[in-house]
């Protein structure tokens, strides 16, 4: 008998967009976001959470609909203060984004897990799906470069992405522990990819000891959402790190990836022509406007996603 719940694993805009859809869709009870946590990094003495905050404020209605990521109606004066005394302000945090590394940073030191805080945050922010960190212990990044070893926050924003990427490690992730909602993936109604960074935002979920040996166990229906469209990363570094890792600059490229993870692909309608090279890796194909402007694209998209699983349980391809 199918499961009624879907987990979902997401990093970055492209994901928390997914995972919005899917809140506007399902039952609360029946969706878990589980999120990428190696971007996590201390910065002005406070630990930052990229990709948690970005799906969290999503989910709450609070993100900055300009940008995906930060908060709506920011103000920046504590960073326009510390720029004036000389400290770093690469790294944009607003005012109301400051007072939830603060309050986190401040429960992390008492030794309360970073599970338990997010899922404190998301009450109060009205958020009922479950948003999960992939573990609580720290993961980082690492980019190896031709600039040299860099943390993924120095790439990514600092330098914005212009170091040629050579590989990437998860510094830590060999003692990390899987959150509960990634031990075990049987029963479920389905496991989606979101439409995240594969090496950055979903890898790192992957590479928690357990969770890649659960996922390929899973006789439940999993599958991915395109984050490439018309040889084109939506939003961030995906194309130029499959250039720079040697991959296929194409949703082919992460089809193939994904290939002994996942059951079924989303390709997005401007590449339709390559669902017969997907399908010769083994894979089911969904065509669908993967494109997400507005909620009601994440809803329609979530509703093509939750389809596709259902359709794969029914043929008993999993």
């Amino acid at each position: 008998m199918m499961g009624r719940k879907i987990v979902a694993l997401a990093g970055g805009v492209g994901g928390a967009k997914l995972a919005l859809g899917l809140a506007q869709v399902l039952p609360a009870d029946e969706l878990t976001v589980a999120v990428n946590t190696a971007d996590d990094f201390e910065h002005l003495g406070l630990y930052i959470c990229p990709d948690l905050d970005t799906v969290m404020y999503t989910l709450g209605g609070l993100a900055n609909p300009e940008t995906g990521w930060g908060r709506r109606d920011e103000t920046w004066n504590v960073l326009d203060a510390i720029g004036k005394v000389g400290g770093e302000t690469w790294f944009r945090l607003g005012d109301k984004d400051l007072a939830t590394h603060i309050e986190r940073t401040r429960r992390l030191r008492t030794g309360e897990p970073l599970s338990s805080i997010i899922a404190d945050f998301a009450k109060r922010f009205g958020i009922a799906p479950a948003i999960v960190p992939m573990c609580d212990e720290p993961v980082r990044t690492v980019v190896k470069t031709d600039d040299g070893d860099l943390a993924f926050q120095d790439w990514f924003v600092r330098l914005h992405c212009e170091p040629v990427v050579r590989s990437v490690r998860f510094a830590g992730v060999e003692t990390a522990k899987p959150h509960p909602a990634l031990r075990s993936f049987d029963g479920l109604r389905g496991v989606i990819f979101c439409p995240s960074n594969p090496f950055v935002s979903v890898a790192p979920i992957l590479a928690v000891p357990d969770v890649r040996v659960a996922l390929q166990r899973a006789k439940v229906p999993r599958i991915a959402v395109t984050p490439i469209v018309g040889g084109q990363a939506i939003k961030g570094p995906a194309a130029k790190m499959l250039a720079e890792l040697g991959h296929d600059v194409s949703a082919l490229g992460v089809a193939k990836y994904y290939q002994r993870l996942v059951d079924g692909f989303v390709l997005d309608v401007q590449d339709a022509a390559l669902a017969p090279e997907i399908e010769r890796l083994g894979l089911r194909v969904k065509v669908a406007d993967t494109m997400m402007h507005d909620d009601s694209d994440k809803k329609r998209l979530a509703e093509a996603a939750l389809e596709f699983v259902d359709e794969i349980a029914a043929d008993g391809r999993h």
